[in-house]
């Protein structure tokens, strides 16, 4: 009985450390599991932009059944339009003129079948102005299609709208973006009593420069041009850690 008695003693020393080895490993396992959960928020940041730089192109042509003629008519025309820029606030040399290209017109048959028979040509030339005055390329692009009443066949393209500081702005916004997708991860950590530690992995998505309360949005990203208010957008993908 003594000796019974005796063996009793270590058996539950043995079972007291090994139910504290359970519980030790438990908490850690608990902990370690902790530890490694994290979580995934998607930030976002815009900002109006207004645009600093404007770019207006289009093309004077003219055309006749001799090459000839029809170059005579397109340089003709050219003294109409430099007056018509320089009274606009454009100086012939502000004006930047492109290549000739000559487009010759084939003979189409009764059939509608074209044949190598040259029967006149189109001569056009490409213009271009530039100006940090977006409000003044803006409103030239809609005058000056006027010009055909004076004999003056113009075709105006849409213009173009830059932001000069772009490659800063990408900068700051998505880091605003990163900002953003931390305070949601903080408010989410927060609210289930944990909190939040080191980031973990962070993905910028593509910028999207859109006309201003436009929804445009693509994979690719968007860079508008055709407005002077733009808005633009960046996304940012972000893990931390949850302790």
């Amino acid at each position: 009985m003594k000796e019974k008695n005796n063996l009793l003693i270590p058996l539950a020393i043995i079972a007291t450390a090994l139910v504290i080895c359970a519980v030790v490993i438990g908490s850690a396992l608990k902990i370690s599991k902790k530890e490694s959960q994290t979580i995934t928020v998607t930030g976002s940041a815009k900002k109006v932009i207004i645009s600093d730089f404007g770019i207006l192109r289009g093309s004077l042509t003219a055309s006749a059944p001799t090459a000839n003629v029809a170059y005579k008519e397109l340089q003709s025309q050219k003294p109409q339009l430099l007056k018509y820029l320089a009274s606009k606030g454009f100086p012939q040399d502000k004006v930047s003129f492109f290549t000739v290209v000559v487009i010759p017109k084939y003979e189409i048959t009764a059939n509608g079948m074209q044949t190598s028979n040259v029967v006149g040509y189109t001569y056009s030339q490409r213009i271009e102005i530039q100006s940090n005055d977006v409000q003044k390329i803006k409103d030239i692009s809609l005058e000056i299609s006027s010009l055909v009443q004076n004999g003056l066949s113009f075709t105006v393209e849409t213009p173009e709208y830059f932001y000069s500081k772009l490659a800063e702005l990408k900068v700051e916004i998505q880091a605003e973006a990163a900002k953003d997708a931390m305070i949601r991860a903080q408010k989410i950590a927060k609210s289930t009593d944990c909190e939040l530690g080191h980031i973990t992995n962070a993905k910028m998505g593509v910028l999207q420069i859109t006309p201003k309360y436009s929804n445009m949005v693509s994979d690719m990203g968007v860079n508008d041009l055709s407005s002077i208010e733009k808005e633009i957008t960046a996304v940012v993908n972000a893990s931390f850690e949850i302790k």
